[in-house]
Formats: structure tokens, C-alpha cells, sequence
């Protein structure tokens, strides 16, 4: 079993500490009886659930926040050499320690799964980690947001699995060591720091590389990217590699999806075997990822059919077509999609479950580097949607790019036939919404950003 705390990491001080990745270390540290301490930008639920653990959040960021008895600085890419508490830590000698290593040090003792991939590593790690517990396995988690059920994104489980998202955007998925890996899809993202798709399958590689002897590699048999990096893993004979699709020569066959309204029913075929089970989320793209985990978990030993009924325990995960309420006939859907292809995905999901009903979309674009490479196909993917509004770049951790604004995108839409317009003001969302929404419509606000808050206020609206 892991230890109650690793080494060093007794009293730790996380710069960032509400971020989703960075709450979930912290989360289970603290739940390990760590004195955990950290600061974030701005007051929110995560550091109100993190002080209900005990820990110390400030809010702002200041050297004097970092303790005199702070034994190591936990950090993530976003954060800027420039952070007073991260300068602080320098001149005193306090070890700092990236996310990702502070979180492989977590998974020591124990039988790590670890889902990466492009898009789904959020709600597969979450089907997991929801089935798992529902079969008494207690594991551990952390992952990108919070499951419906617990309401949290991290958990110190009394089991042996920990089960994790393995995030490639800063190549810090190459610190783990899983038993299991899960790759779901492989494309080009993250401009900032991969210029082409070789150095992409090059990051993925030296993680598969990380896979455990004797363990196994879970890999789509349908996606390019994916099926690109099986035949460049393939001589590697110490693991076992399990596809799943509908391609016909995948191990763990898809043989049907079927959609049941904001949910779904998917059948499979597994060593002969025909297997129905339920999905509480809509779309082929959500039913994929279920497959995908119950196929980790029958690596770890753990029968098909008991996995499959667990799955049916899973009832979504924040942001990820997370129906926020109804409002005057109206239904507001919140989605994370800030790539194309999760755009579309999730617009042909919603699309197939609004029954007839009209679909707009609020789209927020996430990053001027991406925008800049991928506006184009952002603005092709809202043709699924009935009318869309487009916000300005969210910027998170990017400065401006000079001539990179959201206008690239709704040129492309408008070129690929879309009805879209712009709105540079979010305050003026929720009566711009209610000016177009009629009863019956589904309402969706899309981005990685601050756009996931509109939800509440264009309910309010609505109902006002």
C-alpha cells in the first residue's frame, strides 16, 4: 500500500491550488493527513472544499503566504517564473515539485490506470473511478473535474487501484508508471508545445514506454492517431495490447450504440461474449469511453459483466454535457468541448438527443495558440448547431497573439454556411440567449473558460 504521505511532502504549498489538477493532489494529500497549504487567484467552491479538509488556501498570491515550515512547492506548467510565492520558494531552497511528479508519487505501492489521450481522459478516468467504487473497490482518483455523484475530483481510497488522468499537454503524463494505460485518441493539440504530429506520437510513445511489464496497453482501434501508435508500440512483446472500436479487428468489438435521449445503451463483443450495458451520457463518443474502461478494468482482473453493470452507476462528470437546468421550456446543457473534434462530438450527441428541438450554441474559444492553428475547424464544427454567439478567446496561461481573435472562427463558420454571430461583452449573454431561445430549444455553452458560469445567470434570465 502507498505511504500516508511521501517524503517531503508533509507540509507542501500549492501555487494554483484550486486548478482542477492541482485541487486533486492536494484533496488527497490532505484526506492522507498532510498539512496542506496553497493560494489561488480568486475565492471558489474548490478552496471551500479544500479548507473543509483542513487545508490553509489564501486568496491572491504574495511570498508571505508561503509557511516558514513549508516543505516543498507544488507547481504546475501554468504557473510563470515571475510568482512571487514560486520566487519565494527559491530563495529559501524549498523544493519545487511539478503536479505531475507530485501525483506519481502518490501512485507508489499501489496499481495505477492511468487514461490519456486527446479528448475523453476526464470522463473515462471518471467512469472508472465511479464503477470501481460501486464494486467496493475503494480506489483512489484524481481527475480534471467533478464527478456528479461525489461532487469532487479527488479521493484517498483504502483500495490498491488509482486511477488518474494522465495529461499529455506538457508531456508530464511521462512521469507515471501505470499497470494499465487507456488511449483514447491521438491528434494534434497543444501547440505551444508540440510543432508537429511526430513529436506527438513521440510524447505517447515514451508513455507507453512507461507502461509496466507484465501490464497492459487499452487502445482505440478506430481513431487514426491511435491506430498509428499501436504500430508504432507494437514491438513491444511485456504488454499486452487491447483495441476496442468498431472495427472489425478490434479485440473488444462495438457492435451497437443506441441512443436513449440524454443517455445511451451500448453492446459488445468480448472474448465471444455479447455484453449490453448501460451509459448515462449521450453520444457514441461517451459510449466509446465506457468501453474503453471496462476494458482496464478487466486488465486488473475484475469480470466484464460486473463492470458493466457498474458503469451504469456513472452519472456524469461537471462540464461534460452537464445538463445545468430547464428554464421557460428551455434546457441549458454545459460542455467542455474546446477542440474540434470534442465540438463535434458533442454537438452530434446533443443533436441526436434533442428529438426535432432547435440547438444554439455559447462558444467561448480556449487559447490563442490553438485558435490560431485550429479556428478554422472550430468554426466548421458549428454548422451543428441552429444559431451560435461566439465570445472572445478565453486566454488562461497565453498572451495575445497579434491578429488571433475569435473572428477567425466565425469566418469560417459563416463560410461553412453557419448562422453565428459575435458578442464581445459575457454580461450580455443571458438576454442575447433569451432574445433567441424559444420553448423546446437546448441551450449549450462550450469552451474550457469562464463560459461554463453563464449557465445559472441565462436560467435566471430565462425564468425572469
Amino acid at each position: 500500500m502507498a505511504p500516508a504521505v511521501p517524503t517531503t511532502m508533509d507540509r507542501p504549498h500549492f501555487i494554483g491550488i484550486g486548478g482542477a489538477g492541482m485541487s486533486g493532489i492536494a484533496k488527497i494529500l490532505a484526506q492522507r493527513g498532510a498539512q496542506v497549504a496553497g493560494s489561488d487567484a480568486k475565492e471558489s467552491a474548490t478552496a471551500e472544499a479544500l479548507r473543509a479538509l483542513g487545508a490553509t488556501v489564501h486568496i491572491g498570491h504574495a511570498a508571505e503566504h508561503l509557511a516558514a515550515d513549508a516543505t516543498c512547492v507544488v507547481v504546475s506548467s501554468a504557473i510563470r517564473a515571475d510568482n512571487p510565492e514560486l520566487a519565494a520558494a527559491a530563495e529559501r531552497g524549498i523544493p519545487v515539485v511539478h503536479r505531475s511528479d507530485a501525483l506519481a508519487r502518490l501512485m507508489d505501492g499501489l496499481r495505477p490506470i492511468a487514461v490519456a489521450g486527446t479528448h475523453g481522459k476526464t470522463t473515462t478516468t471518471s467512469m472508472l473511478a465511479v464503477s470501481l467504487d460501486a464494486l467496493g473497490l475503494a480506489p483512489s482518483y484524481a481527475i480534471g473535474g467533478d464527478l456528479n455523484g461525489p461532487g469532487t475530483n479527488a479521493l484517498h481510497g483504502s483500495g490498491d487501484i488509482f486511477v488518474a488522468e494522465a495529461d499529455e499537454s506538457d508531456r508530464s503524463f511521462h512521469k507515471y508508471a501505470p499497470e494499465v494505460a487507456i488511449v483514447l485518441n491521438v491528434e494534434l493539440d497543444h501547440h505551444a508545445n508540440y510543432a508537429s504530429m511526430d513529436e506527438i506520437y513521440e510524447s505517447f510513445e515514451t508513455f507507453v514506454g512507461r507502461v509496466r511489464a507484465g501490464g497492459t496497453l487499452v487502445i482505440s482501434a478506430d481513431q487514426a492517431g491511435a491506430r498509428e501508435l499501436t504500430e508504432r508500440v507494437s514491438g513491444r512483446h511485456d504488454i499486452e495490447i487491447v483495441t476496442y472500436g468498431t472495427a472489425e479487428d478490434a479485440d473488444v468489438r462495438v457492435l451497437k450504440v443506441t441512443p436513449r435521449g440524454l443517455s445511451s445503451e451500448v453492446t459488445i463483443l468480448l472474448n465471444g461474449k455479447m455484453l449490453t450495458f448501460a451509459v448515462s451520457v449521450p453520444g457514441s463518443h461517451y459510449a466509446h469511453n465506457a468501453v474503453a474502461a471496462l476494458a482496464a478494468g478487466v486488465a486488473l482482473g475484475i469480470p466484464a459483466h460486473n463492470l458493466a453493470s457498474a458503469l451504469g452507476k456513472f452519472t456524469g462528470v461537471g462540464r461534460r454535457l452537464q445538463l445545468k437546468g430547464e428554464a421557460a421550456g428551455v434546457q441549458v446543457i454545459d460542455s467542455y468541448a474546446h477542440h474540434p473534434t470534442e465540438m463535434t462530438a458533442d454537438l452530434e450527441a446533443i443533436r441526436g438527443a434533442a428529438a426535432g428541438s432547435r440547438v444554439l450554441v455559447v462558444f467561448q474559444p480556449h487559447l490563442f495558440s490553438r485558435t490560431q492553428e485550429l479556428g478554422t475547424e472550430m468554426g466548421q464544427s458549428l454548422t451543428l448547431a441552429d444559431a451560435s454567439v461566439v465570445l472572445d478567446i478565453y486566454p488562461a496561461r497565453e498572451d495575445p497573439i497579434p491578429g488571433i481573435t475569435s473572428a477567425l472562427i466565425i469566418d469560417a463558420a459563416e463560410k461553412a454556411g453557419a448562422d453565428v454571430r459575435a458578442e464581445h461583452d459575457m454580461t450580455a449573454i443571458p438576454d442575447v440567449v433569451a432574445g433567441m431561445a424559444r420553448p423546446g430549444d437546448l441551450v449549450l455553452t462550450m469552451g474550457a473558460g469562464d463560459v461554463t458560469d453563464l449557465g445559472p445567470k441565462i436560467l435566471a434570465r430565462l425564468e425572469s
